[in-house]
């Protein structure tokens, strides 16, 4: 009988999968596609919380990933560093953001060598600058969060870590609010780390 097989995932409201009604994230839809393939022997852990920054998420990481031991860590944060007010001053400039990323890959080796490296996507900036909800004038910009994907493209290749690039595999009509992807979106999403995962060897390992 094989081992079981943890994997974390780290994120923000996408990973989590705000508004969507029932257990259809890419992160529960790659969980129960694992589920079902590995007989349950692959545990996923769902570890996405609403509005969380790179800040946010150093701040939680040792705890939560010493409570599950994972074999696999995926990471997947970035949009909510790429909030402006105003006069473009970014929540979480690009500089501490690639900080912030470094130091969480080196807590993350503590752990697992197998890391991965979410993208970043983000629909029409119609209803988010600013953002409709917000009381503060937060806003996100295709344009901003263009660039915080691209900051992480630029740590994955420099420490040598498998890079999932989402942005362009998503159009407008694949977000209800231009911010969080719908169930079309998630869909899409899931596909292409699922295939990533079968053709990098992942898949394998998981079910090894």
């Amino acid at each position: 009988m094989s081992m079981q097989k943890r994997i974390c995932v780290f994120g923000d409201s996408v990973a989590w999968g705000a508004y969507l009604p029932k257990r259809e994230a890419w992160v529960d839809l790659l969980r129960n596609h694992l589920e079902k393939l590995s007989n349950y022997s692959v545990v996923l852990y769902n570890l996405g919380i609403d509005e969380n920054t790179s800040t946010d998420l150093l701040q939680r990481f040792d705890s939560e990933a010493t409570a599950r031991n994972p074999d696999v860590i995926i990471i997947a944060i970035g949009v909510n560093d790429s909030i402006y007010r105003g006069q473009n001053l970014f929540d979480v400039s690009g500089e501490k953001f690639t900080e912030n990323l470094i130091t969480l890959l080196g807590k993350a080796r503590t752990f697992t060598d197998t890391i991965w490296l979410m993208g970043l996507v983000k629909g029409s900036d119609k209803e988010t600058i600013p953002l409709k909800v917000s009381t503060t004038g937060k806003c996100y910009s295709k344009s901003a969060v263009r660039q915080y994907d691209e900051y992480i493209r630029t740590v994955a290749v420099n420490k040598k870590l498998p890079f999932v690039d989402i942005y362009a595999d998503l159009n407008d009509s694949d977000f209800d609010d231009g911010l969080h992807p719908n169930l079309q979106g998630h869909i899409k999403i899931f596909n292409k780390i699922r295939t990533m995962f079968e053709k990098q060897g992942l898949m394998d390992f998981l079910l090894s």
